[in-house]
């Protein structure tokens, strides 16, 4: 007999059962064994895969980064394409520094941004010299842009996958792993390629989004198509007027008489020019023609009042008389230097100084309207341009020195400086208004003059049946200084080549209400001029309503 608990083998080995318990826990163990064994290769195998996964797309972001982007004309434009990482997918087109336009173009994880970066001067001339130059580049504008696009993704592909390659030859070392992560990048970029293709939505530039100063643009300007539709008349129209201004002859018939003396101050007032570049070419015209002392600008020479616009202010210096200047409310900081770099030119904010005999003080508009955050600030728009007004009388008083004339931009900025100054001039109302203000008890009448746009109000004044005329004013002062009489130009109307000067007396305006034109005899337009018509200049005699032959 065995002992209990235990068992004898063929061969007489004894088994008790304590050993066949620890047989069964190394077979128990050896399973587990294996199992995590299993379970930790496959973690590995899972965590390597995840790897690649990483490397490759950071290999493509990498290379993007470094070479993802090119560069190719649109237009007169030199213009940068890149793509970046994205959600959303969609499409930016920047134009520095005005801001940008938004495009829902696409979704996916690629971002396209198209940066407007510099325009090239000899293509901008050749598409403003040329007739059809605007309707050529509206039309190979797509033409440029898908261009500029194939250029992009074929430069994205090859810095996407050298970017992987070398990436992951640096983290595996593996050449097995390294195609394996080039395979990956490739699938990646393949399928980014595929979404923006897919949800492509080419009505978006129909619904753009502006962003920065461009937020403005569609308040303003209005209806572009329809703007594009009339410029090339107004553009011609306003050729033949700036080109027939030295043959306007005179008309004389029952109008004050004002014989200038010759030590008379010529002022010639304008205001909001607004970019249009054909003012230059009258207000040239008429400082030499009405031999003019001293230029004064009630502002709004520029839109944005923008980097790229400063070089509109450059035509300052050719004119060779001084150039007193205020900031209107499109007018920036940028603007003011870029007036002020001229050498004729002098900026006044809140100052006052002597020209050509006359003292001259002047302020900035309040406000920068395309910067509507700046708009909110100071108070609601009648407060500030009260305080602006109230600011530039304590600075009048305080001098303790006449002041002849004051520049305000707006009106509305006028109401303290009555009685303390006997002219104030002003803008921005795009519209003529001469008056006195109300009188006040023991001081000097002060005579409010509201010219109209020297630009013809810029872009906005296409946006009616008719464009808006050019208009500005030449005042006479003696040498008291006081104002004898003043000629209000008008440069413009529709359909015909119309430029028409109305002669005031100052005494004939009555005080306490608006001042109002002096007779004159009717506007006179002849049939257009044989070619071989020599021409007569333009002449500042006493007042007259005058057209010019409409040209050729």
């Amino acid at each position: 007999m065995n002992d209990e608990g235990a068992v004898t083998g063929r061969r007489g080995t004894r088994i008790t059962s304590g050993s066949g318990r620890g047989l069964r826990g190394a077979g128990e163990a050896a399973k587990n064994a294996w199992r995590r064994g299993t379970g930790n290769r496959m973690v590995r195998r899972t965590g390597l895969v995840a790897t690649m996964i990483v490397v490759a797309v950071g290999g493509i972001f990498a290379g993007l980064l470094v070479a993802g982007d090119t560069q190719a004309d649109v237009g007169p434009f030199a213009a940068r394409f890149s793509l970046t990482p994205s959600v959303s997918g969609d499409t930016d087109v920047q134009i520095p520094p005005l801001g940008s336009l938004g495009l829902d173009s696409h979704d996916g994880p690629a971002h396209l941004t198209v940066r407007l970066d510099t325009l090239d001067q000899d293509r901008t001339f050749a598409l403003a010299s040329d007739a059809n130059g605007l309707a050529a580049a509206s039309q190979t504008a797509a033409a440029d842009l898908r261009h500029g696009v194939i250029l992009l993704v074929e430069r994205s592909i090859v810095a996407g996958l050298l970017g992987s390659l070398l990436l992951s030859a640096l983290v595996f070392r593996n050449w097995r792993r390294v195609l394996a992560s080039l395979g990956i990048a490739a699938v990646t970029l393949t399928a980014t390629g595929a979404a923006a293709a897919i949800t492509f939505k080419p009505s978006s530039i129909e619904e753009p989004t502006y962003n920065g100063l461009l937020a403005n643009a569609p308040a303003v300007i209005g209806d572009a198509r329809r703007i594009a539709d009339q410029f090339s008349e107004y553009r011609d129209q306003l050729q033949r007027m700036v080109n027939n201004i030295s043959k306007v002859y005179s008309t004389f018939s029952s109008l004050p008489v004002y014989e200038a003396s010759p030590d008379t101050i010529r002022v010639l007032h304008v205001s909001d020019l607004h970019l249009n570049p054909a003012a230059w070419a009258v207000i040239s015209a008429v400082v030499k023609q009405y031999d003019i002392d001293v230029v004064v600008d009630t502002g709004d020479i520029n839109d944005w009042g923008s980097q790229l616009e400063s070089s509109f202010a450059d035509s300052i210096g050719s004119l060779d008389v001084p150039y007193v200047y205020v900031r209107g409310n499109h007018d920036s900081a940028v603007t003011a230097a870029a007036v002020a770099a001229e050498p004729n030119a002098v900026v006044l904010d809140n100052q006052s100084v002597t020209v050509a005999g006359l003292r001259i003080a002047g302020i900035g508009d309040p406000r920068f309207t395309p910067d509507k955050e700046a708009d909110r600030k100071g108070g609601s728009v009648p407060e500030q341009l009260n305080a602006s007004g109230s600011q530039l009388a304590a600075t009048i008083a305080a001098a303790g020195t006449p002041v002849d004339i004051a520049l305000v931009h707006d009106p509305a900025s006028a109401g303290p400086l009555n009685g303390t100054v006997p002219l104030v001039l002003a803008g921005h109302r795009h519209a003529r208004e001469v008056s006195f203000m109300p009188p006040v008890l023991e001081r000097p009448e002060t005579r409010l003059m509201v010219g109209g746009s020297t630009g013809g109000a810029g872009l906005r004044g296409l946006e009616g049946e008719e464009p808006t005329p050019l208009e500005m004013s030449v005042l006479y002062l003696d040498r008291t200084p006081a104002l004898q009489a003043y000629d209000e130009i008008t440069v413009g109307g529709s359909g015909t080549a119309e430029v028409t000067i109305r002669r005031h007396l100052a005494a004939g305006d009555a005080p306490g209400e608006p001042a109002s034109p002096a007779p004159s005899a009717p506007d006179v337009e002849s049939a257009s001029p044989d070619p071989g018509t020599q021409a007569s200049p333009l002449t500042s005699r006493p007042g007259v309503t005058t057209s010019s032959p409409r040209g050729n």
